[in-house]
């Protein structure tokens, strides 16, 4: 009987990979019950390689099990080795651990040597690796005498480390005294030997303590060598050294080293060859020396480089390749390269390989009679020996076991016996090393046993493998039966998988598979059985995952997680920061499913990842916070290449801050003319990190650098240094050159000057030039100082001149100036227009026309004509006016223009004069007009007096302005009746020496509108407007105050009223039972007429009203400009509570009218009255 550990061979999805794994775990794990009788198996053994601190005791692991328990010998070097006569060994009890106690006494190198353990019982013998010891080493450096190095600037330079041999070997750095790390650069860096290499070096490389260290991490020293002194000469020491030892006579001078194309340091020559073992790092190396420093490149000549195990290091100094395989090998190709030129230097990789398992030997449980084998397969290159040993004894000298044949790397077993029971090893080796496998065959006879515990409840999420074990043992080899439920049929495939480890693997689990499971086991001896119960729970979910989030530094950011679980599942839900713990910080809070980060800063940024845990599952989500703000300001300022005219500016850009940098600008400072002011001086892209500047002669100058991102500008950078630029001649003059005169014998010549920025050097001047520019005079020049202004005296009186202004100072002249055109000083004119006449338009306009000045008579700019008019008095000699003057002036050379807006009928004068930029001229001789009438305004003021019941009198004032002799009034008026209605209108002509009117024969209680203008010759006027109301019968008002004091009246307006409140009693029973009642609707539809407003858009009362209707009535008028009648003087009157002749009663006395507060308004097609209801009205209304 054969026991295999290997799971049936069945096609997996890439989704089931881990279970595969999990399910070779738990293969590995099974092993034969301790409490059979088994041969030993080596379960812990020191490594190979074992390297010991001396400080401490040796100890040397060797742990066994077997049945019965295993008895452990030694060997060293390959003999025997007696602990019993060595006191410092001793062995622990139950096991083959060595401790050699070197503490007390004894050294560590006393017992370096070659170890084996042998672990032994009565079924045979298994025996360990081949454990090398020894001690570990720290040696110091040898003492030498380092000479200093002297070299000139741009040598390449090579400092050697040379370390003591440790064990195990050393790791290199370089520090100063200081025991700061030397700074390391495409320039400078560290080989793999531990050399230190220089491309070239700069006098900053100058210093006395190059110090390499050689740390040993095993004993944890750090072991120095002697400092290094290096000096770097620059080009001007070298120079001043040669001189000093030089006669005047001779010639001297030193260059620095020339720049010169690149040679490789390490490794020498064009080609080199490099092994490798498979499994380790393969690191290749090339460095490199030249001027201007060269860059390393590195290819794959017949192939590419693997993408996800290749890594530069060291600048691209080294490649390295982790888990090297033979398919690495070839020929690899390092490029170093600069301004001057390539070359190339090519290393043959070669992997070699120590033996390593394709299949490990595994042990053979067998049932008396059964066959079985061995297997043990290695690989390696070159390809390794198999040899096999029994019970620790090679094959070929161990006892004769006629059930085994050996073939090869196998050995077959046939009807074997318990005698055959033994351990086997199988040792692969090649020349890069060994491997060696215990392997026994245990022949036993054994009835199936379950090793998995009864009753194990297995809870599985829903759509999820489920993995019911059933670990069994017995020989021969039991089957395996699978049953669901207590009365359920065996269990088949598909939708199961069975394992030939026992495990039942339902592959995706649902919530039906819910249930009991027996797993039932049967060899020829025996039966044995096991139920196991399955539940399915439902999965975690996030339900609501944290989102993507971009917030400025010092905000409030808060991510969102929500979880949904089964209920018999209780979650834990944590937070992660980049995969590690949120920082110990009290801004990041948790509540409930949301995690808040206060006050962010940038080491906030990062991936936030919610994970939910239960006992069967987890899930997570993540979020990446970008942490953004305004750049950090650049840094690292530097001007290189300075020129006259331009210079090269460089900096390091500062932080981000996580949003893209799109410009740097750049500043400038003028220390010399304008110290702490800065300027724009250019703007590059957010790429650039250098800018070519242009500069302007004799400006010392300072720049720093602010860059730009979405969210805002930097802070400016330092400043960079000053750098002064030469004087040189002004590169251009000054602008907005002017001539013009300030009086009429002089030139007055300004200019804007130059600021110091644009003067190019010390002493600024200026060059003024002018001559006629109608003469033939050579030009008058004056060099000025730093001024804006220069007066020519003596000039006549407004001559054209040409001008120019020249910049200068101390170096020369700017370049030829422009010629300007100005002018002498203007005098006033000495002629006036002539021929000044006068067409009179209309009433209200004239055109005037004259003759131009002569030009030279004008002595100036021709700025156009000026006309001075006024009235003397007004035609009609009633209404004399102040006489005040108009000015109209006229642009350019026009000879005639408009006089708008004249009074009608006037006498007009007027008078012409001509403007320069000095002055005005003489004036033209007056000239005199006449307008013709125009219409009148309206008349001043129109109130109505005195009405009585059918009579009004109407008294006004002219108009204010006549516009001419008033030939007669008309008036026109028409009644309003009660619906607003407009009766027949009357036109009645007045004479024009009247202000007052009577109308009689009117209607009592009537509101009248009256249309009032006055007329001339040339037509009729504005209208004035006002309405009015004829007085009530005051016969008519007594008797309704009689009939209001009688009784019988008295007595009828109670039983009105005790009729109104029966009514409405009647109705509010009716309402309260459901019944109609639609005395609301009739209160909306007859709202109470004191409150109906006006229209709300103008204010007036419908169709009559005008925009002069709202004129208040004058006094004794009975109808004010609230449209509400005046309350009569009786005071025993019902009219008094109605403010209004409102109150009606009949010819018998009965009261048939209403009286309404103070405005009496009713409502007609939308429009509102104020008149007064008469009887027929009001008892229509009543009714």
């Amino acid at each position: 009987m054969q026991l295999k550990i290997m799971p049936k061979k069945k096609r997996l999805s890439a989704g089931r990979v881990p279970l595969i794994l999990f399910l070779c775990q738990m293969i590995s794990a099974l092993d034969v019950p301790l409490d059979l009788v088994q041969p030993p198996t080596i379960t812990q053994q020191s490594p190979k390689d074992y390297i010991i601190d001396p400080r401490e005791n040796i100890v040397i692991q060797c742990e066994a099990k077997g049945k019965p328990p295993p008895s452990f010998s030694w060997t060293r070097n390959g003999t025997h080795f007696d602990i019993d006569k060595d006191p410092l060994v001793t062995m622990k009890a139950g096991s083959g651990t060595l401790v050699i106690n070197i503490l007390s006494e004894g050294k560590a190198e006393t017992y370096e040597g070659v170890y084996q353990c042998t672990a032994r019982n009565e079924r045979g013998a298994a025996i360990s690796n081949n454990i090398v010891v020894r001690p570990s080493r720290s040696p110091l450096w040898t003492k030498e005498k380092l000479e200093p190095i002297t070299l000139r600037s741009g040598q390449s330079l090579v400092l050697p480390c040379r370390p003591p041999i440790g064990l195990p070997p050393a790791i290199i750095f370089w520090m100063d005294n200081s025991f700061q790390r030397l700074p390391q650069s495409e320039r400078v860096s560290q080989g793999l030997n531990g050399d230190l290499y220089f491309s070239n070096v700069l006098p900053e490389d100058s210093r006395e303590d190059y110090i390499c260290y050689a740390r040993f991490n095993h004993t944890q020293t750090i072991q120095q060598k002697q400092p290094i002194s290096v000096k770097v000469i620059s080009v001007d020491e070298l120079n001043d050294t040669i001189a000093a030892n030089l006669s005047d006579t001779e010639v001297y001078g030193a260059k620095s080293s020339r720049e010169r194309p690149p040679t490789f340091l390490t490794p020498e020559g064009n080609a080199s060859n490099k092994e490798e073992l498979r499994g380790n790092v393969l690191s290749l190396e090339c460095i490199a020396e030249g001027l201007p420093t060269p860059i390393i490149y590195w290819i794959k000549e017949d192939g590419t480089l693997p993408t996800n195990r290749t890594f530069y290091r060291n600048f691209q100094k080294t490649l390295q390749i982790t888990q090297v395989s033979e398919a690495d090998s070839g020929k690899y190709q390092c490029i170093a390269k600069n301004a001057l030129g390539v070359i190339h230097h090519t290393i043959s990789v070669t992997v070699k390989a120590a033996p390593y398992w394709i299949m490990a030997p595994q042990n053979l449980v067998l049932s008396p009679g059964e066959d079985g084998a061995l297997n043990c397969r290695a690989n390696g290159n070159p390809k390794p020996k198999i040899s096999w040993l029994s019970n620790g004894v090679p094959i070929e000298i161990a006892p004769d076991d006629p059930s085994r044949k050996i073939n090869g790397d196998t050995i077959m077993f046939s009807s074997v016996q318990e005698r055959s029971s033994a351990v086997y090893q199988c040792n692969a080796s090649n020349e890069y090393g060994y491997l060696l496998g215990n392997a026994f065959v245990n022949v036993l006879a054994e009835p199936p046993r379950i090793l998995t515990s009864t009753n194990t409840l297995y809870q599985v999420i829903a759509n999820r493998p489920a993995l019911l074990d059933c670990a069994f043992f017995g020989s021969p080899l039991p089957s395996i039966e699978w049953f669901k439920g207590t009365k359920g049929s065996a269990l088949h495939e598909d939708p199961y998988v069975f394992h030939e480890n026992g495990t039942l693997e339902i592959p995706v689990a649902q919530k039906d598979s819910t249930g009991t499971y027996t797993c039932v086991a049967k060899n020829k001896l025996g039966m044995a059985k096991n139920e196991v119960h399955l539940e399915i729970k439902d999965p975690t979910r996030i339900i609501k995952q944290p989102e993507y989030a971009v917030v400025q530094r010092g905000s409030t950011v808060s991510f969102e997680c929500k979880v949904k679980h089964d209920h018999t599942l209780i979650p834990t839900v944590t937070w992660l920061k980049d995969h590690g713990e949120l920082p110990s910080d009290g801004r990041f809070t948790i509540d409930k499913d949301h995690l808040v980060v206060a006050d962010v800063s940038d080491d906030d940024g990062g991936t936030y990842t919610c994970v939910a845990n239960t006992t069967l599952d987890n899930v997570s989500a993540s979020a990446v916070l970008s942490v953004v703000d305004v750049p950090n300001p650049p840094f690292d300022l530097e001007l290189t290449d300075q020129l006259d005219k331009s210079v090269q500016l460089s900096w390091t850009p500062g932080d981000d801050n996580n949003s893209p940098i799109t410009k740097f600008i750049i500043e400038y400072e003028n220390a010399m003319h304008e110290a702490g002011l800065w300027h724009h001086q250019a703007e590059v892209p957010g790429t650039q990190t250098r800018a070519q500047l242009k500069l302007s002669p004799y400006v010392n100058y300072s720049f720093r650098v602010m860059a730009e991102n979405s969210l805002g500008r930097s802070s400016p950078s330092e400043a960079s240094e000053q750098y002064l630029t030469k004087a040189a001649e002004p590169d251009k003059n000054p602008m907005m050159v002017e001539g013009l005169g300030s009086e009429p014998d002089n030139l007055v010549i300004t200019w804007q000057p130059l600021n110091g920025f644009e003067s190019n050097g010390p002493g600024l001047q200026y060059k003024v030039s002018w001559r006629q520019k109608d003469g033939d005079d050579e030009w008058t020049s004056v060099i000025v100082a730093n001024v804006s202004k220069y007066i020519v005296s003596g000039t006549p009186t407004f001559v054209p001149y040409l001008i120019k202004v020249q910049a200068l100072n101390d170096v020369g002249f700017a370049p030829e100036p422009a010629v300007v055109m100005g002018h002498s000083g203007e005098d006033l004119p000495m002629v006036a227009p002539g021929n000044v006449h006068v067409t009179v338009v209309n009433s209200t306009l004239a055109e005037v026309h004259w003759d131009p000045v002569p030009l030279k008579s004008v002595r100036g700019h021709l700025q156009g004509y000026r006309i001075y008019y006024w009235t003397d008095q007004n035609s009609s000699k009633r209404n004399r006016r102040h006489i005040e003057k108009k000015i109209l002036t006229f642009q350019g050379s026009k000879t005639h223009g408009m006089l708008p807006g004249l009074e009608p009928f006037s006498h007009y004068t007027l008078n012409v004069r001509v403007v320069n930029g000095k002055g005005e001229g003489p004036a033209s001789p007056d000239r005199v007009f006449h307008t013709p009438e125009g219409v009148p305004s309206a008349p001043s003021s129109l109130k109505i007096v005195n009405p009585t019941l059918d009579s009004l009198t109407l008294e006004w004032d002219p108009p204010s302005h006549p516009n001419g002799i008033l030939t007669e009034y008309t008036l026109k008026y028409q009644p309003i009746n009660s619906t607003h209605e407009l009766g027949p209108l009357v036109d009645l002509k007045i004479p024009a020496n009247k202000t007052r009117w009577t109308l009689k024969n009117l209607n009592f209680s009537t509101r009248y509108k009256f249309y009032f203008y006055a007329q001339t010759s040339a037509g009729s006027g504005s209208q004035i407007t006002e309405e009015a109301v004829t007085t009530v019968d005051e016969a008519m008002a007594s008797r309704q105050v009689d009939i209001a004091t009688q009784g019988w009246f008295i007595g009828l307006m109670c039983a009105v009223a005790l009729l109104i409140l029966i009514l409405l009693i009647v109705c509010f029973i009716r309402r309260n039972k459901g019944g109609k009642y639609p005395v609301k609707e009739k209160e909306d539809a007859h709202a109470d007429p004191e409150i109906q407003p006006m229209k709300e858009d103008d204010g007036t009362f419908g169709e009559y009203s005008d925009a002069e209707d709202h004129k208040p009535l004058k006094k004794g008028s009975r109808t004010p400009s609230d449209r509400t009648v005046k309350k009569e003087d009786s005071d025993d009157s019902l009219v008094d509570y109605g403010e209004g002749v409102n109150g009606q009663f009949n010819e018998d006395g009965s009261f048939i009218g209403q009286y309404s507060g103070k405005k009496e308004k009713e409502p007609a097609e939308g429009n509102e009255s104020s008149e007064a209801p008469s009887p027929v009205n009001a008892m229509n209304s009543f009714v």
